[in-house]
Parts: structure tokens; C-alpha cells; sequence
């Protein structure tokens, strides 16, 4: 369930505001983008385009995203058989690239079995058969998510905080899923077009621990400099 950069409210960049305002439940109001049916539709619609023509749909974030990660993998010298979970894995693609950078120990998760089928397809055509994708609700998993030394994601988190239903609920079920899945020490590496790193902070200040933040594309506007996407690593501490 990632989400593309140009559907969503960019909120990121410097500001005066305080930062327990920015970090009111009450950022974003409700949208269809938060919604199981959006995704389902879109997934859906990939899944027969990459079954007509092998295209495997959009990279959410761009590419650039991806890399962001993988250098900071590498630089933290994350082992290969280290165990990862891609939380919103999509059309899959993150997964892809993650094998082809050597790690063996791979898991992708969806709430969609639209996106749970077309990863899977995607893999197969990449001859990654043993990487495995599970339809699973990451806010729902009843505890079957544990162990991992790595979580990442990328846009599920802004998803989730525009369900027209329970956005609030949402995110402390997200934050405990998290907690969770995660090993002690573990890392988590989110992506966001809608948080600022003030309100990620906020967000996982109960039970994780920030260790830095990624470069991301930045734009001035107003005399002020902000990024359209902020991408953050923590770790998992009890």
C-alpha cells in the first residue's frame, strides 16, 4: 500500500508552528486515498497491465527513494540475511530491489490481494519465487509479524493517517504493530510526503529511538526551504 508522491497533501517544510499543534491527529481530513477499495482498484488495474504488457506500474517515490534506503543499508551495514518486512509493499518493487542488493531474508506484506498478486507476478518475472508477500493487514496481524531486524515503509503510514474511518486508532495500532514486529535494536526506515520529521519524531517517540534522517529532494518557497519528502531511520528500544 505505498502511495505516490503527487496523490498526496505535501505538508513538509520549515514552520513556525509549534510543534505540538503540527502534530495534532487532526492533520489531514478524511480521504479516499486512505481507503482498502482505492488501493484495491488501483492494484487491480496495475495487475492487468503488467499481465498485458509487463509494466510494473509506478515506483512510489521514485527510484531515488529506494536508493535512499539501500545506501543507508549499506552504510549501516545491514547483513544480508538480515530478516526485512516491506509494510505496503505494492506492485513489489522495493522487494526486487532489495533481493538484487544481496539480501536473501526478504518479506512483503498488503492488505490488497490485487497488490499481494501483482508482486507476486513481478517476482516471479525476476525469478525471485522464495521472496514471500502475504495478505495481511499490518494494523490487524495479531502478532504474526515478529523478529524482523529491519521495517520499511514507504508511504503506508501517510495511507493510513487519511483513513476516512479511524485515522486516530489507526496510528496507535500502527505504532504498536510496529513495536511488535521489530526486534530490540531493530531498524525502521519510513518515507513520507505528509509528515514533517517533527511530527515522525513525535509520532515514534514512545519506544523508538531516532538515529538520523535521509537527504531528500528540497525547494524553497516564501524564503523558506522545506522537502517535499521526508525519510527517517529509527530504532527499535524497550
Amino acid at each position: 500500500m505505498e502511495v505516490a508522491t503527487e496523490s498526496m497533501e505535501v505538508k513538509n517544510g520549515n514552520s513556525s508552528e509549534p510543534v505540538d499543534d503540527r502534530c495534532s491527529d487532526n492533520d489531514f481530513g478524511p480521504s479516499i486515498l486512505g481507503t482498502k477499495e482505492y488501493w484495491e482498484e488501483a492494484y487491480q488495474k496495475e495487475l492487468e497491465t503488467f499481465t498485458d504488457i509487463g509494466d510494473v506500474g509506478e515506483i512510489w517515490f521514485g527510484e531515488e527513494s529506494m536508493s535512499r534506503v539501500l545506501r543507508w543499508m549499506d552504510k549501516a551495514k545491514i547483513p544480508e540475511n538480515a530478516s526485512i518486512l516491506d509494510i505496503g509493499t505494492g506492485n513489489g518493487a522495493f522487494l526486487v530491489e532489495l533481493a538484487k542488493h544481496g539480501y536473501r531474508n526478504l518479506t512483503g506484506i498488503d492488505y490488497s490481494p490485487a497488490s499481494v498478486e501483482l508482486s507476486k507476478n513481478v517476482l516471479q518475472a525476476e525469478d525471485l519465487t522464495d521472496v514471500p508477500v502475504k495478505e495481511l493487514d499490518f494494523l490487524n496481524c495479531q502478532g504474526e509479524l515478529k523478529g524482523f531486524d529491519v521495517c520499511i515503509d514507504k508511504g503506508t503510514f501517510d495511507a493510513i493517517s487519511l483513513n476516512p474511518d479511524n485515522s486516530v486508532e489507526g496510528k496507535k495500532l500502527y505504532v504498536q504493530a510496529l513495536k511488535d514486529a521489530l526486534k530490540d535494536k531493530g531498524f525502521f526506515a519510513v518515507t513520507s510526503c505528509n509528515w514533517t520529521k517533527e511530527q515522525l519524531l513525535d509520532r515514534f517517540s514512545e519506544g523508538f529511538e531516532f538515529v538520523q534522517d535521509l537527504p531528500s529532494p528540497s525547494f524553497q518557497f516564501g524564503g523558506k526551504t522545506g522537502n517535499s519528502v521526508t525519510a527517517l531511520i529509527f530504532k527499535r528500544v524497550h
